[in-house]
């Protein structure tokens, strides 16, 4: 298994805290987030894991020789230190990397989600976007076949879909799901980043091309996640591990 930590966020809403931590290494139950992720993927069968890095940089990566001293499994590391590449160039920026499908696992992310069943899912798809029922405002569209045809904001009405009948709301058969911020990526869409510049979300880029590559959604109905990205939310990470 190939896999990409997404770890180079500022934490602006973890502050005070990430005035001298980065958001990575924000403790639960006196373990870092990083480290909670990184044992999850190992324990998935990760053989291959970038850490990319920004906020309080050098931190990071003196963490992540430890984590390697420990487990065993190198990390590279994608210094982003000049400039923030956002989650879609932040992918393309270590493309290079990879041979074989990528998970890419937010760092600040806990959840119950087997990553060995969802990374074996992937099959032949060009990506696979884990989803879950949870209530939100701002949904993932997909058709009968999970197939991934738009996004959809039902507080403000706004669309955003390459296809017509999506727009302007005359789709038949279309489902809504809240993304969880945990997908794999097959590297053969990845020369359609390069009309892209180095700095993008990859739900744009998701967005723009699903018509002509197949983004498919990834179902779990019992799904339990916290985002861990906010101090409300970090408060009640202990009392939710219990229950994962």
């Amino acid at each position: 298994m190939q896999v990409m930590i997404f770890a180079a966020g500022k934490g602006t809403r973890l502050k005070p805290l990430t005035d001298v931590i980065p958001k990575a290494l924000v403790p639960v139950e006196d373990i870092p987030l990083l480290q909670r992720v990184y044992r999850k993927v190992i324990e998935a069968g990760a053989d291959k894991v970038v850490v990319n890095v920004h906020h309080h940089a050098e931190q990071i990566k003196n963490y992540c020789k430890l984590l390697e001293a420990r487990y065993g499994v190198p990390v590279t590391i994608s210094d982003e230190t000049e400039r923030l590449l956002e989650t879609g160039g932040g992918i393309k920026k270590v493309r290079g990397e990879y041979d074989a499908p990528v998970l890419i696992h937010n760092c600040d992310i806990l959840s119950n989600v087997d990553l060995q069943t969802l990374y074996g899912a992937i099959g032949e798809y060009d990506a696979l976007l884990l989803v879950s029922e949870r209530r939100t405002s701002r949904y993932l569209m997909f058709d009968d076949a999970m197939r991934l045809i738009g996004w959809k904001n039902i507080d403000t009405g706004e669309v955003k879909s390459p296809y017509e009948e999506v727009r302007n709301g005359t789709a038949k058969n279309t489902h809504l799901y809240a993304f969880a911020g945990i997908h794999v990526i097959n590297p053969k869409v990845f020369p359609l980043m390069d009309e892209w510049g180095d700095a993008f979300p990859i739900m744009d880029f998701y967005l723009t091309h699903c018509a002509q590559a197949d983004f498919r959604g990834y179902l779990k109905k019992d799904l339990k996640l916290l985002d861990v990205g906010k101090l409300e939310t970090l408060e009640k990470a202990g009392e939710f591990l219990k229950i994962i």
